[in-house]
Order: C-alpha cells, then sequence, then structure tokens
C-alpha cells in the first residue's frame, strides 16, 4: 500500500508539472502574439499618419484623392438609383458574342474578302455576318464538293441572305430548306430549330443540293431537283437565275469589277402543273411560289 501511495502521488506530481508547463508555454505565446500585433498596429499607425502627413503637404494630391474617392462614391450611390444603370446590369450578359454569326472581314482571304465586300454592298447586309456566311460556305463547299459561289448563289436568289425566311409552304432560313422534310439532318444540330441558325441552314443546305446534283448528273438539273421542279416543263427560270448569280460571284472572286447595283435575280416561279407518270414523288425542297415541292425518283423494277 505504501508503495502503491508513492507511486500515485508521483504521477499526481508529475501531472500538475505538466498542466503548468502546458500553462506556461501558452502564456508565452499568447503574449508574444499579442507584442507581435501591437508593434504591426503601431507599425501601421506610423505608416498612416506618415502618410496623411506627407498628403497634407501636398495639395495637389488631396485635391486628386478626394475627387477619386468622390467620384467613387457618386457612381456608387447613382448605380443604387439610377434605373438605366440597374436595368443594364440586369440584362448583361458578356458572353452574348459567342453566340453572333459573324467574322472579321479582314481575316478572310483576298478572294474571300472580296466576295463578303460586294455581296454585302449588293443585298445591303452588314460585312460581318456575311463574312462569316462566305467562310462557312468555303469551308463546307470544299467538303462536299460544290463550289463555294453556287452555295451563295442560291442564298442570293432563294432569301436574299436574310437567314429568317419563310416560304408560304414551309422552306426556311438563307437556303430554304424543307425543314420537316429534313428533319433528320437537323437531328445532328439540336433539332428544326436549328434552321434559323445561318451555318446550320448552309450546312445542311449544301447537304440537300449535293443530293440533288448527284441524282441529276449535272449542276443546272440538279438546281432543277433543288426547286422541285425535276418533272416539271418549266422551272420558272430558277436554274438560270443561280448560275448567272454564281457566274457575278465567281467574276468578283476572281478580282473582276462587277457592279453591286447590276439587275438582282428573283425567286423562282415554276409551272403549276405536275406532269403524270409512273415515277413516286419524294419532296425535298421548296420555293416561295411553288405549291409543293418534290424530287421525283424512278420506282425500281421488282
Amino acid at each position: 500500500m505504501t508503495a502503491l501511495r508513492r507511486l500515485t502521488a508521483q504521477a499526481r506530481h508529475l501531472g500538475d508539472a505538466s498542466t503548468a508547463s502546458v500553462g506556461v508555454f501558452l502564456r508565452d505565446v499568447g503574449q508574444g502574439l499579442l507584442e507581435v500585433s501591437h508593434n504591426t498596429l503601431a507599425l501601421l499607425g506610423l505608416r498612416a499618419v506618415g502618410a496623411v502627413l506627407f498628403v497634407g503637404g501636398r495639395t495637389d494630391l488631396r485635391q486628386s484623392i478626394e475627387a477619386e474617392t468622390l467620384g467613387w462614391l457618386q457612381a456608387r450611390q447613382d448605380a443604387r438609383t439610377d434605373p438605366a444603370v440597374l436595368l443594364a446590369a440586369q440584362l448583361a450578359e458578356p458572353d452574348a458574342v459567342a453566340r453572333a454569326t459573324a467574322a472579321n472581314p479582314h481575316e478572310l482571304t483576298r478572294q474571300q474578302a472580296a466576295v463578303a465586300s460586294w455581296i454585302s454592298r449588293r443585298y445591303h447586309v452588314a460585312p460581318e455576318p456575311i463574312s462569316r456566311l462566305v467562310q462557312e460556305a468555303w469551308s463546307v463547299g470544299g467538303r462536299v464538293g460544290l463550289d463555294p459561289t453556287l452555295i451563295l448563289a442560291i442564298m442570293a436568289v432563294e432569301s436574299s441572305f436574310n437567314p429568317f425566311a419563310q416560304s408560304a409552304v414551309g422552306a426556311q432560313g438563307l437556303m430554304q430548306v424543307m425543314t420537316r422534310v429534313h428533319d433528320d439532318k437537323y437531328e445532328a444540330f439540336g433539332g428544326n430549330f436549328a434552321a434559323f441558325d445561318p451555318v446550320t441552314n448552309v450546312r445542311v443546305g449544301a447537304q440537300v443540293l449535293k443530293e440533288c446534283i448527284t441524282r441529276a448528273g449535272s449542276v443546272e438539273e440538279g438546281l432543277r431537283y433543288y426547286v422541285g421542279a425535276s418533272n416539271l416543263p418549266d422551272d420558272g427560270g430558277y436554274a438560270s437565275k443561280v448560275l448567272a448569280e454564281q457566274s457575278q460571284l465567281r467574276l468578283v472572286a476572281s478580282g473582276k469589277i462587277v457592279a453591286a447595283n447590276a439587275p438582282r435575280p428573283t425567286a423562282a416561279t415554276p409551272a403549276e402543273a405536275k406532269p403524270e407518270g409512273a415515277a413516286t414523288p419524294i419532296p425535298v425542297r421548296t420555293s416561295d411560289k411553288q405549291p409543293i415541292e418534290q424530287i421525283t425518283i424512278a420506282k425500281q423494277a421488282s
């Protein structure tokens, strides 16, 4: 028992000593931090006093600081009370420029820039969005194997470069593609509303045009297919109008001077009637004045 009491007393003494040591350590640390903080605040105070004395001795500097401070306070006050400022802040969307279909004309090649400038003057449209469409015509034309001036000529005849154009029978956008017929092509772009995205409309229209030319075997006959007059006696001059516009665009692209106010082609007016036959009608596209647009493909023999 005596040994046990002695061990207990030693343990208690050791615990008391440890607690006292920790208390001394914490007090020393606290006093040190207090002194550092005190000295730091004192140093900052001295610097502030020095700055005030320096500014006070410089009238011009003091007036400049006062003016800037007053202007900042006034701007904050105006921002709180001016409805126009508040409305502008609510409507602001810095990333909206990413949605714009536009390009810097100076970033185009010389050939593309000449075409974009001519179209801009001829159709009274801004050069920046036209520059983007010219870029796209060159890009998609190279991928599908079409002359970019042909793609641009169709835009000119079909919509006069109005990306929101719509015919009475539902042809939509720059190249007046029948959206409800080619909804499968628009699936790759998120759906039919993409018909009113200028770049998407050009890409889908170029695919349709390429299919028409491939089926018909020539550009001129392909244009008749494109406008839906493949089995009509007359396409209303559609092919000749597109090719005439393309001819002018080619001259411009080659560096020739072409008057921008030359007579512009108008939308096609195919014949009203449609001959009878055993061909199977397959709708592809339509123009404003065409009752219904079809491409005809002969039935294969069973």
